[in-house]
């Protein structure tokens, strides 16, 4: 989604040129009408919306990949973009190598359908992909974006070690350099839901592992 031609124009094109087939928004409501895509280049500065309602309002209804590209540097407006649901972000002026190496960085890291269509079941806990609930016993959690996410990542692989670092870079951002407070804020907020602080062990000086209470 974007606006202004004289950045629209040589996206389209360069991308075009990588293989990938483009369609253009230039607002929330032409892509509101559009068929769903397989990846979301989403500019904050549409005419008729902001970026970041956009952002919200794409991730309640559908998990495909979001790059966000906003001219916004602040730590504080990267972290708001993450917590609403973008996979990863850009500020304006990047360059497009960098952009096509996010873009596939990104598409990587999506879930399959396949994986997506059957619930991730680890005890008396069941992860639905499809519909983004968390459930146990048939307790719904109530899970904000980024928590589904984060335990979704945790809950794969049970057993294994994430550090910090990967858990990060795999939920948040394939870039992030800033404080790890805000995973820890998570991981307690999760522990709170899931009823049982044992669901996630913390790893001293590397990171966390989920298990399953006995």
């Amino acid at each position: 989604m974007e606006d202004d031609d004289s950045i629209a124009d040589p996206l389209i094109a360069g991308l075009a040129r990588d293989g990938f087939s483009v369609r253009r928004a230039r607002t929330a409501a032409e892509a509101a009408a559009a068929e769903p895509p397989e990846f979301v280049l989403l500019d904050l500065g549409l005419p008729d919306a902001d970026g970041a309602d956009v952002c919200r309002a794409l991730r309640a209804r559908t998990e495909v990949p979001i790059i966000v590209i906003t001219a916004r540097g602040d730590e504080i407006d990267r972290v708001v973009l993450l917590e609403l649901g973008a996979d990863d972000y850009l500020v304006k002026p990047f360059g497009f190598r960098e952009l096509v190496a996010r873009i596939r960085a990104v598409s990587r890291r999506a879930v399959p359908r396949s994986e997506r269509a059957t619930p991730l079941r680890v005890g008396g806990l069941e992860i639905d992909r499809r519909t983004r609930r968390a459930q146990i016993d048939d307790r719904d959690l109530g899970l904000t974006v980024k928590e589904f996410e984060l335990l979704a990542y945790l809950a794969s692989e049970p057993g294994t070690v994430h550090t910090r670092q990967a858990i990060l870079e795999s939920v948040w951002d394939t870039h992030w350099y800033g404080p790890t407070k805000t995973l820890d804020v998570h991981v307690a907020a999760l522990r709170r839901k899931l009823g049982d602080p044992r669901w996630i062990e913390t790893v001293r000086g590397v990171g966390f592992r989920f298990v399953a209470p006995a």
